[in-house]
């Protein structure tokens, strides 16, 4: 037996599915908000996502240099976009009837309250496993 057999992929734990709500403009025959169902994103994922979201941005007064900035709102639609199962972001009929082209856009249309996006993408960044937002995290390195 293996020193590391503790640490086998065999006996990492399977994380689970959650659900939410994230609008209250989109119910059930009962009028109770229809829940959403998300999925843990991997950190290949997310360094895929914060990848793409990542820009070079020249350096004021040093010609030839630049720094990485993050798009901070792209970052984390594109994160919620991957987190949702349920429903699917990349139906053409959903995003027809939206007249959405993208998943992101869709989402932006289906939870078009500013209120309930900011609750929606507070969920998903602690569903996710990042303990304060994102934007805290930004102030707090502002500071």
């Amino acid at each position: 037996m293996s020193k590391f057999s503790r640490f086998m992929k065999a006996n990492k734990v399977e994380k689970k599915n959650g659900m939410y709500a994230p609008t209250k403009s989109l119910m059930d025959e009962n009028g109770k908000p229809l829940e959403w169902e998300f999925r843990h994103i991997t950190s290949r994922e997310n360094e895929n996502i914060r990848d793409d979201c990542t820009i070079d941005v020249s350096v004021t007064g040093k010609p030839n240099m630049f720094r990485p900035k993050l798009k901070s709102s792209l970052y984390i639609q594109k994160m919620i976009v991957a987190s949702v199962v349920v429903p699917d972001l990349y139906d053409k009929e959903l995003q027809d009837s939206y007249d959405a082209m993208t998943p992101e856009e869709l989402l932006l249309a289906m939870v078009d309250d500013p209120g309930e996006y900011n609750d929606l993408a507070a969920f998903v960044q602690r569903f996710q496993g990042f303990d304060t937002s994102f934007q805290d995290r930004v102030d707090e390195a502002k500071n």
